[in-house]
């Protein structure tokens, strides 16, 4: 399958510079499969769409403030993106520009903070080392780590969905970012069970796929844990024949991730799990999700769930009565 087939035109003023206030004003799109049908509604009004006794399951990982600006000696300056935690003060990252940083190059965030380049780490990535070796003042001297495609400052709360608490996405899991405690709270009246796993989102969220053909692209691995408490709900859920409902891709991969494995009382590993059509999604039911880019794996995701042509169409659609589009975007629900 190519890679070009996931590709599709998007006006440059459709990508979303800033949240919408309140955060559950969003636009809607539903999107049902078995009848090929779409709704458009907004955020809140997916309550009407959710059944007592549902699951939803939440991706409960929070961004961390990952990116630092530095200098070198002679005074260029280097950005970092701090990628994965190593152990603490010592983390893989992303540095720009790369050449400039080889093993052993010092590099000086402020008068408290330093770091030294150990040496490289796969895909480009280097290895630093900090100076005190205390990620809290790492995190301090931190910024919020929006894409590229973002060009505005934005607050690192508002990167964070209101339940992040486990430290660790170096992205925000967006699909999250539309709900209110409110409106969570309105849910749980409702009689919608919630249900939490973690995925740190990782360097993958930066790569774009380089291939030609979708099968040889390679994911990057991602940190995930799923809770006891999570797998009781999940198996209740399926036992009552309600459905479970993932809250954003991360959530999706998280999730059929621990349904290709041995049953377990709990699950903590990586998963490099790459999906694309043809998939046979073996735990989830309906899936809330942002607008991706062209040409994404996030895309391809939603091609699986809900059929390549359905989600194309939809996107020409969502271009056409002017949706906003990526992570500050609209939302579409997957029924």
């Amino acid at each position: 399958m190519k890679v070009s087939e996931f590709d599709y035109e998007l006006p440059s003023e459709l990508i979303a510079q800033e949240p919408v206030e309140p955060r559950d004003a969003s636009r809607l799109m539903v999107l049902h499969r078995k009848t090929q049908r779409i709704e458009h509604r907004i955020f809140r009004e997916i309550i009407e769409y959710l059944e007592p006794g549902d699951l939803l399951v939440l991706n409960v990982s929070k961004v961390i403030p990952a990116r630092l600006y530095a200098r070198k000696k002679t005074g260029a300056s280097i950005e970092i993106l701090l990628i994965e935690r190593l152990e603490e003060g010592i983390w893989k990252c992303l540095v720009r520009p790369g050449q400039k940083v080889k093993k052993g190059t010092e590099l000086v965030i402020d008068e408290d903070l330093s770091a030294v380049c150990l040496g490289r780490g796969e895909d480009g990535t280097r290895i630093l080392k900090f100076q005190p070796q205390d990620d809290r003042l790492i995190f301090e001297k931190g910024r919020t780590p929006l894409p590229p495609y973002i060009k505005n400052e934005v607050p690192l709360e508002r990167y964070q969905t209101v339940y992040a608490k486990e430290e660790g996405s170096v992205a925000a899991p967006t699909a999250g970012l539309h709900f209110t405690p409110e409106l969570i709270e309105k849910l749980k009246k409702k009689g919608v069970q919630f249900a939490e796993v973690v995925l740190h989102v990782g360097i993958g969220t930066f790569r774009p796929v380089k291939v030609e053909e979708v099968e040889k692209h390679k994911m990057h691995e991602e940190f995930y844990q799923v809770t006891k408490e999570t797998i009781k709900k999940l198996r209740e859920t399926r036992e009552r024949g309600n459905r479970i409902v993932a809250v954003g891709t991360t959530t999706v991969r998280t999730l059929e991730t621990i349904a290709r494995l041995p049953e377990q009382e709990e699950y903590v590993g990586k998963t490099d799990l790459f999906i694309y059509p043809p998939f046979e999604f073996k735990l989830v039911d309906a899936l809330i999700t942002n607008f991706h880019l062209p040409r994404s794996t996030l895309l391809m995701l939603v091609a699986a769930f809900a059929g390549k042509d359905f989600v194309m169409e939809a996107y020409r659609e969502a271009v056409k009565r002017r949706y906003r589009f990526f992570s500050f975007g609209d939302a579409m629900l997957i029924l």
